[in-house]
């Protein structure tokens, strides 16, 4: 895996503060609209430009400085403005795209690329422009697309970026500032975006990557009592493959029975924790047993687990799973309206949702040819079922903790404190 730094386009985070003015924050759609304006103006002229870097790059083997570094500006600034409108930042942009911006990009200086990736660059793209528009990336590709990036993003809600910053912006109005998970999600989104515009637009031969890990300099993995657990390797029997759907029914039949089930447990869950705070030990086993065991069957259809899943939901058995906390506690309050604080989590699973069918997608094709799947979409993949296993245990009231949407799977290593040296201590 590269390392972070050697990405030819990255996301800088600089500005870590979460506080939002609650003033902007209502009229952001109409405060962003003169950079809308400009970002599609700006991306006219990227668009002949990038046309100048395919010339140059099929003629010499690398871009003209000079029109690198103006698409590199206009890629900057529509992350500039994706991170305002969608509440990732919250001071004005500026309209130049100058370095600086709370939530930046930064792109190396022009490299030898290759003609032949070069010469069919746009089709190449298209994987990627798929998972952008999933992820709620269509800003930065105003210069490839024109006004439809600027329509599709505000039709469609902006992918999972455009529903995380809705809630951001309740949260933003009532409390004054943003959940650290949802800002971490968008920025990655944003991240992801540029560096498939980027590639698009000929400042980069190097293929974006979807590895939730780019997102650990700057995402904060909340704790939280359910974990995912993704053993196995990247390899993937082409028949197995192939056959993925149709393995799968059985499954599919099998937990929609299970789902009628759960109806009934559900309800009496609910009773129980109501005059006692707490789901009876036998009502918790069952429906936790019933949210491992969609995890494993989401696993498997997304291609993120290699191996056909068991039909018992047990703890252990399948190399994509879930560690489920026992029966606790839960305010009676929570419990009482469940189903109404689920909502807005429910809204950014069905979002990620779409997402996971875009990386299952993705990874048919790519395992179909290669045998095996590229290790950031697995990943991405598996923040997207986690996110969706936290979401249904809280709805099932298998635990009371609210999902997170962190766009990481794994805590930041933090440096291990020195020891004071005291005078007269050896070195």
């Amino acid at each position: 895996m590269d390392a972070h730094g050697s990405r030819p386009i990255r996301l800088v985070v600089g500005d870590a503060s979460l506080r939002r003015r609650r003033l902007t924050v209502f009229l952001r759609l109409l405060l962003a609209l003169p950079h809308l304006v400009w970002l599609g103006l700006w991306g006219l002229a990227a668009s002949v430009a990038a046309v100048v870097l395919w010339l140059g790059v099929l003629i010499e083997g690398r871009a003209p400085s000079s029109v690198h570094d103006f698409v590199a500006g206009y890629l900057r600034y529509a992350t500039h403005v994706a991170a305002y409108l969608f509440l990732a930042a919250d001071p004005y942009p500026g309209f130049r795209g100058a370095p600086g911006y709370p939530l930046d990009v930064a792109v190396d200086p022009p490299a030898r690329q290759s003609r032949w990736s070069a010469l069919v660059r746009l089709v190449l793209a298209l994987p990627a422009a798929l998972l952008a528009a999933a992820l709620g990336g269509g800003l930065a590709w105003t210069a490839l697309i024109g006004p439809y990036a600027l329509a599709a993003t505000l039709v469609s809600g902006g992918g999972a970026a455009g529903t995380a910053a809705l809630l951001v912006w309740f949260a933003a109005l009532a409390t004054g500032r943003a959940p650290r998970d949802l800002r971490d999600l968008i920025a990655y989104a944003l991240g992801y975006s540029a560096q498939s515009a980027g590639y698009a637009l000929l400042l980069t031969g190097r293929y974006p990557t979807a590895d939730p890990t780019v997102a650990e300099p700057f995402a904060e993995l909340s704790e939280h009592p359910i974990h995912l657990a993704v053993g196995g390797d990247l390899m993937r029997p082409r028949l197995l493959v192939l056959f993925r759907w149709l393995l799968a029914l059985p499954h599919l039949v099998w937990l929609v029975l299970w789902g009628l089930g759960v109806l009934l447990v559900v309800i009496a869950a609910w009773l129980a924790a109501l005059a006692t705070g707490r789901v009876p030990q036998p009502l918790h086993r069952f429906l936790a047993a019933y949210v491992r065991y969609a995890t494993h069957v989401s696993g498997f259809l997304s291609l993120v687990g290699r191996t056909f899943p068991g039909f018992t939901g047990r703890a252990s058995s399948y190399e994509v799973d879930v560690d489920l906390p026992g029966p606790v506690r839960q305010r009676r309050l929570s419990v009482l309206a469940r189903l109404l604080l689920v909502v807005p989590a429910l809204l950014l699973a069905n979002a990620l949702g779409t997402v996971l069918w875009v990386v299952a997608a993705l990874s048919w094709w790519y395992a179909l040819v290669c045998g095996r799947v590229p290790e950031g979409l697995r990943n991405l993949g598996a923040i997207c079922v986690r996110y969706g296993a936290q979401t249904y245990a809280y709805l099932l009231l298998v635990t009371g903790r609210y999902p997170s949407a962190s766009p990481t799977l794994h805590a930041r290593a933090r440096a291990e404190p020195q020891p004071l040296l005291l005078p007269g201590d050896a070195f």
